[in-house]
C-alpha cells in the first residue's frame, strides 16, 4: 500500500485518481510449481465466491503455495462492476506498498554484494539524506519547531520504518506541517518526525532505499528489478508500466461510498511514470508475485534461481526493531485509508521489509510470519513455520476496506483449515 504524496498521490484524492491500478501480465508466469489443488479447495472457492455475490468485494484473485507447489489457486467476480469481464488468474492489479518488498530484495541484494551496508549512513551514498532535520512539536503560533537528528540515518533504518519518514496519510503531524509549511521554501520539504531508531512510523522510507539502489547499481530501479529479480524468476507481467495486452486485462479501482456500495472508476491511460519509486507505484498479477513470495519461502532461490542466500532470507524475517510497536495506523484521511490493524491483539514487529507477528494469528499464520499490502487492498503474506504463502488481490478504496479485509481473513483461514486437514 503505498502512498507517496506528491503529485502523483494528490491524485489519488480524487475518484480519477482510481487509474493507479495496473501492470502486465499473461496466466501463471514466472517459476511457480504446477498447481497442485488441494481435494477440498471447493471450500475456499465457496467462500470467495459468497463474498463476490454479497458484493462485499467487486472481484477477487486469490492464491496460495507452499515452496514447492501452488496449493490454491481462485478467481471470482468482475474487473469492474457492472461489465463483462471476468476476473483471471492474469488480471492486471496495482499493488501499490507491494513494491515495497521487491525494493528490500533489491537492497539486501546490495548489503550481500558490499555495495551498501546496512549500519553506515545513508547519506555517504545519497547525500540528500544527511544533516536530518526533526519536527519537535509547534509552538504557540503554529510555527513548526525543528532540531537537528541526534543519529544520522541508515539503511535499517529505512528499511524497518524507524527512519523519522512518516506519510501524512496516517500521520497528523505530517498533515499539520505540510500546511504550515507550504508557503515557507525556508523549511524543509520533509523533516524526520523523531530522531532514527527511536519509533516506528510507516513512510516514504522505501521511496529513499530505492534511490540508494539506483545509485549504487549504476542501473534505474525498474531496470535493476528486471536485471536482479523480475528477470531471473521469470515474473513477466510485474513493471512500472503496462503494455496495451496488459491494459486489457486491469482490474478497475472501486470507490466504497458510505453506503457501503461500490462505486467503479474509468480506467485512466497512464503514460510512462516519469518517477520510478521504491516505495509503490509497480503492477503485477497474483501468479507473478506468489513467485517472489515462494522463492522467499524457499529461503532465496526458486527452480535453480536464487535471489537471495539463506542467511540474508532469515535476516530479513528476524525482528529488527526490538520492542517498538508496529503496524497500527490511524488515518488522517478516510477516503483513502481506514484505520489500520490488521491484527487486534497481536504483537507486530518488523524486519528488513515485511511487518512480522510475534503472536500466532487465531485460525490462521503463525508466529513470525511476514506480511504487508498495498494501498487498493492487495495482500500478502509469508509463513515460514508452516511452509505457507498467500496473496489476495482486489482493488477497492479506502485501505483496510472492512469488508475487503473480511475476505482476506477467510481466505486465510481456509487455507490453514484445507492445508492442515490434508
Amino acid at each position: 500500500m503505498t502512498v507517496r504524496f506528491s503529485r502523483r498521490d494528490t491524485l489519488l484524492r480524487t475518484a480519477a485518481v482510481a487509474a493507479a491500478g495496473l501492470i502486465p501480465g499473461t496466466a501463471n508466469t514466472g517459476l511457480a510449481a504446477p498447481l497442485r489443488t488441494p481435494s477440498r479447495s471447493g471450500e475456499i472457492d465457496a467462500i470467495l465466491q459468497a463474498r463476490v455475490d454479497a458484493t462485499d468485494v467487486p472481484g477477487v484473485v486469490a492464491m496460495a503455495a507452499t515452496e514447492h507447489s501452488v496449493i490454491y489457486q481462485g478467481a471470482f467476480g468482475a474487473r469492474s462492476m457492472g461489465t463483462v469481464a471476468r476476473m483471471s488468474a492474469d488480471t492486471v492489479f496495482s499493488i501499490a506498498s507491494m513494491t515495497k518488498l521487491l525494493t528490500s530484495v533489491a537492497a539486501l541484494q546490495l548489503v550481500e554484494r558490499d555495495k551498501l551496508k546496512l549500519d553506515e549512513p545513508a547519506a555517504r551514498i545519497d547525500p540528500t539524506l544527511g544533516s536530518p532535520q526533526v519536527l519537535d512539536g509547534f509552538d504557540v503560533q503554529g510555527a513548526p519547531q525543528l532540531r537537528a537528528a541526534q543519529k544520522p540515518v541508515t539503511l535499517r533504518n529505512l528499511l524497518t520504518h524507524t527512519s523519522g519518514l512518516s506519510y501524512q496519510l496516517w500521520d497528523t503531524n505530517v498533515v499539520r506541517y505540510g500546511k504550515t509549511s507550504r508557503n515557507d521554501p525556508a523549511l524543509p520539504r520533509t523533516p524526520l518526525m523523531f530522531d532514527p531508531g527511536t519509533r516506528w512510523a510507516y513512510g516514504a522510507s522505501l521511496d529513499r532505499v530505492g534511490r540508494l539502489v539506483e545509485i549504487v547499481s549504476g542501473q534505474s530501479l525498474d531496470r535493476y528489478f528486471r536485471d536482479h529479480i523480475l528477470g531471473p524468476l521469470g515474473m513477466n507481467e510485474t513493471a512500472f508500466s503496462l503494455t496495451e495486452k496488459q491494459r486489457a486485462r486491469q482490474a478497475s479501482l472501486h470507490l466504497r461510498k458510505p453506503d457501503g456500495t461500490l462505486v467503479p472508476q474509468p480506467l485512466v491511460r497512464r503514460t510512462e511514470p516519469k518517477v520510478i519509486s521504491g516505495g509503490g507505484g509497480i503492477y503485477s498479477t497474483a501468479p507473478d508475485y506468489l513467485t517472489l513470495l515462494q522463492a522467499l519461502l524457499n529461503g532465496g532461490a526458486l527452480a535453480g534461481k536464487s535471489i537471495l542466500r539463506p542467511q540474508t532470507v532469515a535476516l530479513m524475517s528476524t525482528n529488527q526493531i526490538g520492542n517498538l510497536d508496529a503496524g497500527i495506523l490511524k488515518t488522517t484521511n478516510p477516503v483513502l485509508s481506514d484505520n489500520v490493524d490488521f491484527f487486534p491483539g497481536v504483537r507486530l514487529r518488523w524486519g528488513l521489509g515485511d511487518m512480522i507477528n510475534i503472536d500466532p494469528v487465531p485460525d490462521g499464520r503463525r508466529a513470525g510470519s511476514l506480511t504487508w499490502a498495498g494501498l487498493y487492498n492487495t495482500y500478502y503474506w509469508i509463513d515460514p513455520a508452516s511452509r505457507i504463502a498467500g496473496v489476495i488481490m482486489m482493488q477497492i478504496l479506502p485501505f483496510a476496506d472492512r469488508r475487503a479485509l473480511n475476505v482476506y481473513r477467510l481466505f486465510e483461514r481456509g487455507i490453514y483449515r484445507v492445508h492442515r486437514a490434508a
